[in-house]
């Protein structure tokens, strides 16, 4: 993956608290981004985040994206919904290495109320270190986006 500058977040309630876990990595590390939500642990709901979160990947605003939700499946449904996105709910540091060399999945998602915070940063490291293979798994990309 090019060197990322920048990347945008989400989360819900759920992901709130590790998600500014994400923001003092990302400060730490130099990466600049845009938090699109929520903005505290107060109950709300995952989709107004996402899908901001994925138009501004795909208007290419942001290469990629980190969101998180309680189980991660919530962010990842939604967010998959939107054809140029490739969201990979990861759960272990080889999830985040393959879904990124196989699928050049463009936001991983974390199941915040799942997973700690040594974990989530391992697959960050991962994520954002980690090239798409290309090849035979370029073909296989192609024929995800929904073709009218």
């Amino acid at each position: 993956m090019e060197l990322i500058k920048s990347v945008g977040l989400a989360s819900d309630h759920a992901g709130y608290e590790l998600k500014q876990v994400v923001k003092q990595y990302l400060d730490a590390h130099g990466i600049e981004y845009k938090d699109f939500g929520c903005f505290s642990p107060k109950s709300c709901d995952y989709p107004d985040y996402a899908h901001p979160l994925a138009n501004a990947i795909e208007a290419g605003e942001f290469k990629a994206g980190i969101a998180l939700c309680g189980s991660g499946e919530g962010m990842s449904m939604t967010l998959n919904k939107h054809q140029g996105i490739r969201a990979a709910l990861c759960w272990r540091t080889e999830i985040a290495e393959i879904t990124r060399k196989h699928n050049n999945s463009n936001i991983i998602v974390i199941p915040a109320r799942f997973i700690d915070k040594e974990t989530t940063l391992k697959m960050l490291d991962i994520f954002f270190n980690t090239d798409f293979e290309g090849g035979r798994h370029l073909r296989r990309i192609n024929k995800m986006p929904l073709h009218e």
